[in-house]
């Protein structure tokens, strides 16, 4: 690559190439640094360290859209100059974020009329979505405790320990208890009985999720609304539910028309959905809908007027690009419920053929469900040898990102591979994939056994089991035949360490 810079002092046009000039210098990290240097220069410095990133469409770990048609990359980048905030300078762009929101209550059977507009708004993602309906939940919970003349200061939120970590930072940074019904062996949701047990004067909502992030699987939300309605009666309180349907928002509906998760339910009163998962958009989009303008408070809506004319706004935060916002309308009006319902038939059947490679090769256990989210979560039947942690960091060796991960309490003894199916995943890169899975598989084989060294120290008998295979692993480089001994003082190391951090969430995966 040749470049041409000129030097003004001069005027005289010097030519290099790329490497003669700039890969001998270190390049800028933690300074800006005082030179200039030529566009094609900065693009190529750029460009070549995010090489090193992995392969977007073989991360399999997450849920979130890898790939769009070419003609709404288009719009994206013809809109991806316009701040969404500026209502007024951009009334098309607010149009059809309102349409948007019309579009998903009415797919989530929101009692407003063909002419009424639904109460909803674009946010960044889910977590903001939850943000909005948290506070909402929390403020309409506070004014009546007020107005009943009873302590207000103690919210808290029933939920699954299988949440997202948005839960989490909701409840910190919103000063409201968390309150986790525990997982266990076979059974990775919420149980709708447990949770109901746990509801008091003070729980704001119940949130369950449609689509667990662990599993796939969809939460009993209607046998939730029957147990939460009875429970109402018998005390007077009228505790709501929210739906995290991040990952099945866009699935049930047309994989599931008949299954009741929905505003169908009286106690929802508020959906959250990511646009950019199953709504095909790239990052940076979610949806927040709410059952009626009564359940947003009016507290919670702020009125602008110096960008033009009075702007209502209910996001936490204020500038933020229009392109997602552009391109999930796209999606809406390209693809219609029929071509929605096609990609989503796809994916499920992807996942089934995966699923059945997995099981033909012997060595695992599938622990997701047919009904929900397209995925495979699966684990090693013996993982005396080694476990799903190097089974993944070798698939990375074949460009593949599969997430293992401990389950949440009660359930940490078991540990998983997921393989998230998204629209860009076919049934060749499946077969492809077990194909991979089957030679890392026998490249461990071939290994020698594990160290297994029993420490007889305090701090590791109080550990729970989720920590000794984490150190088993950690061991696990003492090979017989290289003579490596292993090192107990070292082992009681990272005991003490894990010991510090075992009550902390290990399963934030998105």
């Amino acid at each position: 690559m040749v470049i041409t810079a000129a030097v003004t002092d001069s005027k005289e046009q010097l030519y290099y190439t790329f490497a003669s000039r700039y890969v001998r210098a270190p390049l800028p990290r933690f300074k800006m640094p005082e030179n200039s240097m030529p566009k094609e220069a900065a693009y190529q410095i750029v460009n070549d360290e995010l090489m090193l990133d992995g392969n977007p469409r073989l991360n399999l770990a997450s849920f979130v859209t890898t790939w769009m048609e070419p003609e709404c990359d288009k719009l994206m980048m013809d809109s991806i100059n316009k701040n969404y905030v500026d209502m007024d300078e951009y009334p098309v762009t607010t149009e059809l974020q309102n349409r948007c929101v019309n579009m998903i209550a009415h797919l989530f059977n929101a009692p407003v009329g063909d002419d009424e507009t639904a109460i909803g708004v674009g946010t960044v993602g889910s977590s903001e979505a939850i943000m909005l309906a948290g506070l909402a939940f929390k403020r309409k919970w506070q004014a009546k405790r007020k107005a009943e003349g009873k302590p207000y200061d103690k919210p808290n939120i029933v939920t699954g320990a299988n949440v997202q970590v948005c839960w989490e930072k909701f409840a910190r940074y919103f000063e409201v208890e968390l309150k986790e019904v525990k997982l266990k062996e076979g059974y990775y949701v919420m149980d709708p009985k447990e949770a109901v047990e746990m509801v008091d004067e003070n729980t704001i909502c119940v949130a369950a999720i449609l689509g667990s992030t662990l599993t796939g699987e969809f939460e009993n939300v209607k046998l939730l609304n029957e147990l939460l309605t009875e429970k109402n009666k018998e005390t007077g309180w009228d505790t709501p539910i929210h739906v995290d349907a991040a990952s099945g928002g866009f699935i049930a509906p047309f994989l599931y028309p008949d299954l009741e998760w929905d505003f169908r339910l009286p106690l929802v009163k508020s959906i959250n959905v990511s646009g950019h998962k199953y709504g095909l958009v790239y990052a940076g989009v979610g949806w927040v809908v709410w059952r009626s303008k009564e359940d947003l408070p009016e507290e919670l809506v702020f009125h602008i007027n110096y960008l033009g004319s009075d702007q209502p706004t209910f996001t936490l935060n204020f500038s933020k690009g229009s392109s997602q916002i552009i391109a999930q309308y796209y999606q809406f009006i390209r693809l219609g419920c029929e071509g929605y319902r096609n990609i989503m038939v796809n994916c499920m059947e992807n996942a089934k053929a995966l699923k059945e490679g997995l099981v033909k090769t012997g060595r695992f256990d599938i622990v997701s469900k047919d009904v929900g989210v397209p995925l495979v979560a699966f684990s090693l039947k013996d993982s005396s040898r080694y476990t799903v942690f190097q089974v993944a960091e070798s698939l990375r060796r074949f460009g593949w990102i599969v997430p293992a991960y401990t389950m949440p309490a009660n359930a940490e003894h078991i540990a998983v591979l997921r393989v998230v199916i998204r629209e860009d995943f076919n049934f060749s890169l499946a077969e492809r994939l077990v194909s991979d899975i089957e030679k890392v598989l026998k490249e461990l084989d071939a290994l020698p056994p594990r160290v297994s060294t029993k420490i007889d120290h305090k701090e590791l008998e109080a550990l729970p089991p989720r920590v000794s295979t984490k150190i088993d692993h950690v061991t696990a480089v003492a090979n017989e035949t290289e003579g490596i001994k292993p090192d107990n003082h070292h082992l009681r190391e990272i005991a003490s360490y894990w010991r510090r951090i075992s009550n902390k969430k290990t399963s934030g995966v998105c």
